[in-house]
């Protein structure tokens, strides 16, 4: 089960081989969570560490393999380490011995098509400083920021400087999440939250989106009110006064929405994250292409984190069966988990339908869903694509329609 930890930012260690990746994610860290080896090629497929940087707070570093590494295993961890740079939200690229060649050139075009901010770190200033005149060129050339360090001897000072540079040049995205609900509710509304408990609810907790968005609701000064779907229709009859929203699981959309008023705003904690983390706008606009699927289209199913698939699973058996029965065609199904990369050319799909992305960040569902959007393939959300399919699809959107707009 994914932890969440994928939604602090992420920040990628890039460089050649004993540049000294692993070495600063250490003296950052203050211990020794990478390897350090003086073997070229130590680090192989990118590694993930959460450490905390004063603030920031809790970080994902990201250590990479060799941007230099050679053979044909070289080149596969190379590939591996520019697979996840649509995940990054900062990036340090390491060179030393004023060294920048045709692999740093490559590297830095490869930040600019993803939308990666990053600087430039020149470490191993012990053995050669970084020259006035590297630093000036990198600088101009690339409009950044060139610093000479070393994570052998630097002081208290360097490394507060440093902290101090990853803080300013943290993208402002990465380190605030847009709020759930806070512009739907006010102080003291009453949110109701109906939250099923069946198998696939994990053991003595509640999912992760239902905690968020309690979490929020409370952020806003709001009275979250939380029950099980069984008689919702006789509790809000009772509730005085009334919930100013009503947020159900997407899988009991149709039946939830029976039992709750129509003058009652009324969504789900699927389409909540959709707002809050997808691209809301495709979405929209690619929810109605469900009701053009044929018989043998292909359909992509993304998945965030990775779990036990139970024969209710949402992604892998609910949403397929429904939407078979929906269309009334065969239409075949390939569910990727986590961030791996597609089993097959973005093209030969004809629908691509995204879950919450609890555990992950904006930035990371923004990127998993670009490729399709570039290739003008219609994109949903779990809680949308449920919600369409059980004909419910124009009163779960409705309470963000004035906000979207």
């Amino acid at each position: 089960m994914a932890k969440g930890k994928e939604s602090k930012p992420h920040i990628g260690i890039f460089g050649r081989r004993n540049n000294g990746k692993s070495s600063l994610i250490n003296m950052l860290a203050g211990q020794e969570v990478a390897i350090v080896s003086d073997i070229a090629g130590t680090t192989t497929d990118p590694v993930k560490k959460s450490i905390e940087i004063s603030g920031l707070g809790p970080v994902i570093m990201v250590d990479t393999a060799g941007i230099d590494d050679a053979g044909e295993l070289g080149y596969k961890r190379i590939s591996r380490s520019h697979q996840i740079l649509g995940n990054l939200d900062l990036a340090i690229l390491l060179v030393s011995g004023n060294q920048w060649n045709e692999f740093e050139d490559d590297l830095v075009k490869r930040f600019i098509e993803n939308d990666v901010v990053f600087f430039v770190l020149h470490n191993k200033s012990d053995i050669e400083a970084a020259s006035p005149k590297f630093v000036q060129e990198i600088s101009q050339k690339f409009q950044t920021e060139v610093i000479d360090f070393s994570t052998h001897n630097a002081n208290t000072q360097q490394i507060d400087e440093l902290v101090d540079i990853i803080r300013r040049l943290m993208p402002e995205s990465a380190l605030r999440i847009k709020s759930i609900v806070g512009d739907l509710i006010s102080p003291a509304d009453v949110v109701l939250l109906i939250t099923p408990i069946d198998i696939a609810a994990p053991e003595g907790r509640l999912i992760l989106p239902q905690v968020q968005v309690i979490r929020d609701i409370l952020d806003h000064d709001g009275i979250a009110v939380v029950t099980k779907e069984h008689g919702v229709g006789e509790f809000i009859k009772r509730m005085n006064p009334k919930p100013a929203l009503v947020i159900t699981d997407s899988q009991i959309f149709k039946s939830a929405g029976a039992e709750v008023p129509e003058d009652i705003p009324f969504t789900s904690f699927s389409v909540l994250l959709a707002r809050q983390k997808g691209d809301f706008e495709n979405y929209l606009k690619g929810t109605p292409h469900l009701a053009k699927l044929k018989e043998g289209d292909r359909v992509l199913i993304l998945e965030s984190c990775t779990h036990h698939v139970s024969c209710e699973d949402i992604g892998r058996v609910k949403i397929p069966n429904w939407l078979n029965n929906f269309t009334g065609n065969k239409i075949e199904y390939e569910v990727v988990a986590g961030l791996s990369a597609l089993p097959r050319d973005i093209h030969d799909y004809a629908m691509v339908i995204q879950c919450g992305g609890c555990v992950i960040t904006r930035k990371q569902v923004i990127n998993r869903l670009k490729p399709a959007i570039d290739a003008g393939i219609p994109v949903t959300n779990y809680g949308m694509a449920i919600a369409f399919i059980q004909g419910i699809y124009d009163r779960a959107v409705a309470p963000f329609m004035k906000k979207h707009n």
